[in-house]
């Protein structure tokens, strides 16, 4: 007969009794905040319109030095107001990304006919490759698809021709942008914001590029009192 020291026992029997609580809980395994359709190419809930301030963009450029192509056709070219980051496919929590390895070449023609809203050559390749290739759809209807998402959205005349810095509350944002585009409601769009200043407006839309709600990226808004809007460059 064998004797085990009543230490390695104690130690058995907490260790298994936590275990049995783990798995009666449902905390033994990590639960992944991944959606189950795992990056396929066209499997996903909604779009993200994302709007950009470009000039918020190019004073933080211009601070941390910058001089790239992208950034001297945005930045030093005609004035831009709100420009296009991206359309991003969206999961209800998550979102997929980079769809295929290696993703599909973009012809330059489709790259340089974007220009007027995307005004930079490097962000548009890698909205491509990074979002573009989870769309399910071909690189001349994904980008013909951000065309029409964006002439779906009425930018705020006030923002047009912004001629000196503002500083506004992102409500003030969101209500301008909700007064002018009949349909959009306040749990379809979110403004994002750096440090001190506009970064985005995100509007949230379905695959056929009507508005709809999407908690997720609201709760993921700006929760500062006031933001800055830098005036427009350029021109």
């Amino acid at each position: 007969m064998f004797y085990f020291p009543r230490t390695l026992i104690s130690r058995f029997l907490i260790s298994f009794g936590l275990l049995a609580i783990a798995a009666l809980t449902g905390i033994a395994e990590p639960v992944s905040a991944q959606d189950r359709r795992q990056n396929a190419p066209g499997e996903f809930d909604y779009y993200v319109l994302s709007l950009s301030w470009s000039p918020s963009y190019c004073e933080e450029a211009s601070e941390r030095g910058g001089s790239g192509r992208s950034q001297q056709i945005q930045c030093a070219g005609r004035p831009f107001s709100f420009v296009v980051h991206g359309l991003w496919p969206q999961y209800e929590h998550g979102f997929p990304n980079y769809c295929q390895r290696p993703s599909p070449r973009l012809d330059r023609n489709i790259m340089s006919s974007m220009l007027d809203l995307m005004p930079a050559p490097g962000l548009i390749f890698n909205e491509w490759d990074k979002h573009g290739t989870c769309s399910g759809l071909g690189a001349r209807a994904y980008f013909e698809t951000i065309r029409k998402a964006r002439s779906a959205v009425k930018i705020p005349e006030e923002y047009l021709e912004l001629s000196a810095p503002k500083s506004v509350p992102p409500a003030e944002i969101e209500d301008a942008f909700l007064k002018v585009n009949p349909g959009l409601s306040k749990s379809a769009i979110a403004v994002t914001c750096s440090k001190t200043r506009l970064s985005e407006v995100r509007i949230c839309m379905s695959k056929d590029l009507q508005f709809r709600a999407c908690e997720e990226i609201d709760r993921r808004a700006c929760r500062r009192e006031q933001v800055v809007m830098p005036p427009i460059r350029g021109g």
